[in-house]
């Protein structure tokens, strides 16, 4: 008898201890191998989901998307509105726009609040100095994802996407060595100036966010073209579809900056935040390839605290400067720029080049299409390599191309020019996604707004009918994969 009951004890103690297991710790796994595993690995959460919040500091496993009703959006909308002078509108095109960030592109999303703590203090200290309202912050999320490089089709470039002409008239300079609308403070500084200006002309923060995309000038043609009419969606169908998509995508981003945890979105922790950066003086030419080596940094990190030199280093011609670098590194560099100085480059020769070319260490592989019109010249010139490597990569000897011929291309991560590596499908991480059912949604409407190849899954998954008529409340189970 006692030794039933020290069994019946045991019993009871592991099963308390699964039950103090997170809900969602059993989705943490690769992708399921059919319609029941995934049945069994999401109902063992999906009620705790809806019928209460999540305990404090819950973290939910990072493939479980939460989806929201338009009343919740609603709701945290109003929020927001209380606490800004810019009209945050919820309207369905909005809503496209949190689908996208949140669900479509939430691993750039969470790229973007972890870079939002090197940017956005600078932002802020400069939006106050210019008296604007602190939510324009958001803005350098549309123009350029909060990275200092980006560079648009056009040629628009920085964190606030100027134009090499109209940063004449903010004064940036651009020189072979260094572009002023790729510093952080600089361009910031800029693009308070040009919003100030822009609210002043028109009185209203849409139509001035509309004028930073478009210009000036097509938001007076739109206003004309209306009647005179002064709201932004009332003169939106008479301007461009970019513009028009422009200030419905701030509205958005504006709710996912606040409500990213609520969709599960965790970012990674930022090593180079703005309180824990330093500038320090460089009075002789410096490579940044001599200041990783020495101080021990990754390359890639002196370029994302320095991004306004082009070239990988300060000349001569830009004395004196400042050297952004983490504070902790502020000493060392300190005791040790004499000896960063000292330090010369040897430049490449042709053999050295033609070996990097060649190489595939440090780069990976992606797959090229051969398509219409496209010859061995011009896809090594895409890629930036000759036409020996590929037909080395390749092992061919034909001078010849097909349409439709794959080929391999060996290419650097950091090359702006590359695709991202094809994953193996099989490999893909599911992501789920609880729904429920809106006023008239169809099966084809959700498969629809959340990108799925077929209905075919989701019937399944939800043990439906295609013919059945799904009803506002119903709570559909979704699953998708990267």
């Amino acid at each position: 008898m006692r030794k039933y009951l020290l069994l019946v004890l045991i019993f009871l103690a592991f099963a308390n201890q699964a039950d103090a297991q997170s809900p969602f710790s059993i989705l943490s796994k690769e992708k399921p191998e059919n319609i029941e595993e995934i049945n069994q690995r999401l109902i063992h959460f999906t009620s705790e989901i809806l019928k209460e919040d999540l305990p404090e500091n819950e973290v939910l496993d990072a493939n479980y998307i939460p989806v929201f009703t338009d009343e919740v959006y609603q709701k945290r909308m109003d929020e927001l509105n209380s606490q800004s002078p810019i009209q945050l509108d919820f309207k369905p095109i909005v809503r496209r726009y949190i689908d996208a960030y949140a669900i479509k592109h939430r691993e750039k999303t969470a790229k973007i609040i972890e870079r939002s703590e090197l940017y956005f203090p600078l932002f802020e200290e400069y939006l106050d100095k210019y008296q604007l309202p602190l939510e324009l912050k958001y803005l350098s999320v549309i123009e350029s994802a909060l990275d200092p490089k980006a560079r648009s089709r056009s040629g628009a470039t920085g964190l606030w996407q100027f134009m090499f002409n109209a940063s004449k008239m903010f004064d940036l300079r651009i020189t072979s060595y260094i572009d002023e609308r790729m510093d952080p403070e600089k361009s910031t500084e800029a693009a308070c100036k040009y919003l100030q200006y822009l609210y002043r002309i028109f009185g209203d923060w849409q139509l001035a966010l509309a004028a930073y995309n478009g210009g000036p000038g097509i938001v007076r043609e739109a206003i004309q073209r209306s009647g005179g009419k002064t709201d932004f969606w009332a003169i939106s169908p008479y301007l461009p579809e970019q513009t028009r998509n422009y200030v419905p995508a701030f509205i958005a981003v504006n709710y996912l900056m606040n409500f990213s945890s609520e969709h599960n979105i965790v970012p990674s922790k930022n090593e180079y935040p703005y309180f824990r950066i330093s500038p320090v003086n460089v009075n002789k030419p410096i490579s940044f390839q001599h200041v990783a080596d020495v101080l021990e940094l990754p390359l890639e990190a002196v370029r994302e605290l320095n991004p306004i030199y082009k070239r990988d280093l300060i000349p001569l011609c830009e004395l004196p400067a400042k050297l952004i670098l983490p504070i902790g590194m502020v000493g060392k560099f300190i005791d040790l720029e004499e000896q960063i100085y000292g330090m010369k480059d040897e430049p490449k020769k042709y053999l050295d080049l033609q070996k990097d070319l060649s190489t595939k260490k440090g780069k990976y592989c992606i797959i090229h299409k051969v398509e219409a019109g496209e010859y061995f010249h011009k896809i090594a010139m895409k890629y930036g390599c000759t036409i020996s490597n590929i037909k080395e990569w390749n092992e061919m000897d034909s001078p010849n191309l097909c349409i439709g011929q794959k080929l391999k291309v060996w290419v650097y991560p950091s090359d702006t020019l590359a695709q991202k590596p094809q994953r193996d499908p099989l490999l893909k991480k599911s992501k789920f996604l609880l729904y429920e059912v809106q006023t008239g949604d169809s099966l084809n409407s959700i498969a629809d707004r959340f990108q799925l190849e077929s209905i075919t899954d989701l019937v399944e998954l939800n043990s439906i009918n295609r013919s059945k008529v799904i009803e506002p409340g119903m709570v559909l189970k979704i699953v998708r994969y990267e």
